[in-house]
């Protein structure tokens, strides 16, 4: 009899008589049967293991891919000789930040991108560094770049290894620099390429320091965000949402299958930004030839391989900012007259205010529908200085609304009448940011998931609540920390404006349920510089691989031992067993080819023996 038990992953029991075999098949035969489907069971339960242990793995993958996003807030370990910095300068007209990355070493696939994470001092805070007033305001001061104190602020961080033996890279980015005149604008960057490679070892070139334009601060808004979820990585999961794509300028390969990646919204209080991934099958014609290559210009085409020659990471992208659509300047245009003789027509609430008597004063206010119920507010207009109550209609301002959108007739124009490509709704995914998060979050409460229906509901009754109950709730701290007076007397506007843009400029449906507002992704703030490091770095990964394919020459025979290749373990362990079974069977053969005189190891039957019978003789 022939017994087998396993454990893994639960209990089998396999057992086998010879008397259970038919009496038709000889006794060897039936033997060697048996002896069969013992190696069979064997290798059954090695498959068996080999599965349980790496079909699980394949399934953690994915979710320990997302839970090192979440966990990635702890303090940077400085000591690490195989951590390597980059630093980004970001000189906006406002004010400028410094922000330090870091990232581990290359881990040799060509496939995946460097694993760049912010830097975290002791306190697991991010190092960041902020001063005002802008480079646009102060230009250069007593021959100093305008951001040059920034980089005063490194030195003291005292990194022991941020220096030796690994130079950080380095790049600086300026943005909303038009302010300044073009020949300001050229010295500036010019004292930079001097001064930085005086002061500081870092790996800085002239092509670090230039003036970007609003396209390119989208396509590295779009770059982050999709790196932090995730969407840049190759893999097999089935969970994953997959899509078929046609890599640019690979017509005639076959498309690839890869992780859908995720669009953004981006609502400031000056300007509102889109950007997302259009397929290779769309095309901007037919268009007038003008058009056309405006449309074109809305397009960047991003490889974020490290060579030039893959094009797994080529991704085709649609950016279109739009200056004078952000929630503040919005509300600016929507209360502005033009001076007299200028042609541009009046703003919906001057038009209702000409030719009123109302409003002059505070007793006999205009009705505003786009203030919360009872609110009062002040519009100066050629020298005249209007008083306004609010009506709380979110309905009406609404309408009031819809002109601002300028938005031309046609399936792919979109806010003042640029060019849209397509968006495919039920394939697409997008994050609203800044006043999108703001608008469903800070007084509404209802950020995430968003819903058209929910959010006109909740800001319909919003909007009809009276001032002062509002007031109440305010000092009662029901609001958002960071919500003041400001945004709850400009909330109904906000809101109304925010969901003219989305559905009726940017042609979103009302059914549309795939848009997520957010302030932070897995808990981190998400800004354009990691998508600036993240290109600008992206040739750094050559040194790794080829120092890899440099390693795997000499270290091959790696690949062939029992540790790295379970499946050349499971062959040894069959043939191992199979060689074994034969010794057996061999062994048994040659026990009988002796006789009965020696001792048989295998006695299948019962063999009768002769009984000598008794010769009669004489007596």
């Amino acid at each position: 009899r022939i017994s087998i038990s396993c454990l893994l992953p639960a209990s089998w029991h396999f057992s086998l008589s010879p008397a259970g075999c038919p009496r038709l098949l000889n006794s060897s035969l039936r033997q060697l049967l048996l002896l069969g489907a013992a190696a069979a069971a064997l290798l059954l339960c090695s498959l068996l293991l080999i599965r349980s242990k790496y079909g699980r793995a394949a399934r953690d993958r994915g979710s320990h891919r997302y839970l090192a996003r979440v966990t990635d807030t702890e303090a940077t370990d400085t000591e690490n000789p195989n951590l390597n910095y980059g630093i980004v300068v970001d000189c906006g007209s406002s004010g400028s930040r410094i922000f330090v990355y870091c990232w581990p070493r290359h881990n040799g696939n060509p496939r995946q991108l460097l694993d760049i994470q912010q830097m975290r001092d002791s306190s697991r805070n991010p190092v960041v560094m902020k001063i005002k007033p802008g480079a646009g305001k102060t230009g250069k001061n007593n021959g100093i770049s305008p951001c040059f104190p920034l980089l005063v602020f490194l030195p003291a961080l005292r990194f022991p290894r941020i220096f030796q033996p690994r130079r950080p890279f380095f790049c600086q980015e300026f943005r909303s620099l038009p302010p300044l005149p073009t020949n300001q604008q050229k010295a500036i960057l010019e004292d930079l390429l001097t001064d930085i490679p005086v002061h500081f070892d870092f790996l800085f070139s002239d092509s670090h320091a230039e003036v970007i334009s609003g396209k390119q601060e989208g396509v590295y808004a779009w770059i982050g965000i999709n790196f932090v979820l995730g969407r840049f990585e190759h893999t097999d999961d089935e969970d994953e949402a997959m899509v078929e794509v046609q890599i640019p300028g690979s017509e005639r390969r076959d498309p690839v299958f890869r992780k859908r990646t995720v669009g953004i919204l981006d609502m400031g209080g000056v300007s509102t930004q889109i950007a997302y991934e259009v397929p290779q099958s769309v095309s901007v014609a037919p268009l007038p030839p003008l058009q056309e290559e405006v449309a074109k210009s809305l397009l960047a085409e991003v490889n974020l391989g490290c060579d030039a020659h893959q094009t797994e990471h080529v991704y085709r992208v649609y950016v279109a900012t739009f200056l004078g659509f952000g929630g503040n300047a919005a509300r600016q245009r929507y209360e502005d007259s033009p001076e007299p003789g200028y042609s541009r027509p009046l703003s919906p609430l001057p038009r209702r205010l000409l030719g009123r008597q109302s409003g002059l004063s505070p007793d006999s206010p205009f009705p505003d529908p786009c203030l919360p119920l009872d609110a009062r507010d002040e519009l100066r207009q050629r020298g005249l200085t209007f008083h306004l109550r609010g009506t709380g209609d979110f309905r009406l301002c609404r309408e009031l609304l819809r002109p601002l959108l300028n938005r031309s007739e046609g399936a792919r124009s979109s806010l003042n009448g640029v060019f849209q490509p397509p968006v495919r709704f039920q394939e697409s995914e997008f994050y609203g940011f800044s006043e999108f998060y703001y608008c469903t979050e800070d007084v509404l409460r209802m950020g995430g998931d968003y819903s058209a229906a929910r959010f006109t509901k909740a800001a319909q009754e919003y909007c009809a609540t009276r001032w002062s109950v509002l007031r109440e709730r305010f000092e009662r701290g029901l609001y958002a920390s960071h919500a003041d007076l400001h945004r709850l007397k400009f909330q109904c506007f906000k809101s109304a404006w925010m969901f003219e843009v989305f559905h009726r400029g940017f042609s979103f449906p009302e059914s549309y349920g795939s848009l997520r507002t957010a302030l932070q992704v897995y808990d981190k703030e998400v800004q354009w510089t990691l998508g600036a490091i993240l290109y600008r770095t992206r040739f750094l990964p050559l040194r790794d691989i080829q120092q890899e394919n440099f390693r795997g020459i000499h270290s091959r025979w790696r690949s062939f031992s029992f540790v790295y290749n379970p499946h050349l373990f499971s062959a040894c362990f069959l043939v191992v067993l199979l060689s074994i079974l034969l010794y057996l069977l061999r062994l048994r053969r040659i026990h009988r080819s002796h006789g009965a005189s020696s001792p048989a190891l295998w006695i299948p039957e019962k063999i009768p023996i002769p009984i000598p019978q008794k010769i009669p003789g004489p007596l």
